[in-house]
């Protein structure tokens, strides 16, 4: 299975007064770590855009589990891999380390969505194209 790690240190505007890392600026770096672990498949946003006729990768659901607050100045490794994949929906976890604890368990899923055929100011879910499917199963 494909895992993509990047280190990412704090900086003094993710945190709140109380100088822990603000909940948000979390699902923010998730959402870039997605990014991110598709560019290092091969598969940057633009190229899938472009090449499979795709709007975007929309966010249907998220959450995470908090176990460790990270400070100004802290650097943590977010580990990011999907999980499952169906037709045109896809899981994501994100993993955050802080040292060698975890701090953070997050879950993602997203979409594949494209321009209804009939209809092009719609949306409509796209079929995962098999060759993505293959890279993040088999790593």
């Amino acid at each position: 299975m494909f895992v993509n790690r990047r280190d990412v240190q704090i900086q003094w505007g993710d945190c709140d007064p109380a100088n822990i890392v603000y909940y948000p600026r979390y699902f923010a770096m998730f959402d870039d770590s997605t990014s991110i672990m598709f560019e290092a498949a091969g598969y940057s946003k633009q190229d899938l855009v472009h090449k499979y006729g795709l709007v975007g990768i929309p966010m249907v659901d998220t959450r995470a589990k908090f176990h460790i607050p990270s400070t100004h100045g802290d650097w943590i490794t977010i580990e990011s891999r999907i999980e499952s994949i169906k037709r045109s929906s896809f899981e994501v976890v994100h993993r955050v380390f802080k040292g060698e604890a975890l701090a953070i368990e997050a879950f993602e899923t997203r979409v594949l969505v494209g321009r209804h055929p009939d209809d092009p100011a719609k949306l409509k879910s796209a079929p995962f194209p098999q060759e993505i499917i293959d890279r993040f199963m088999k790593g």
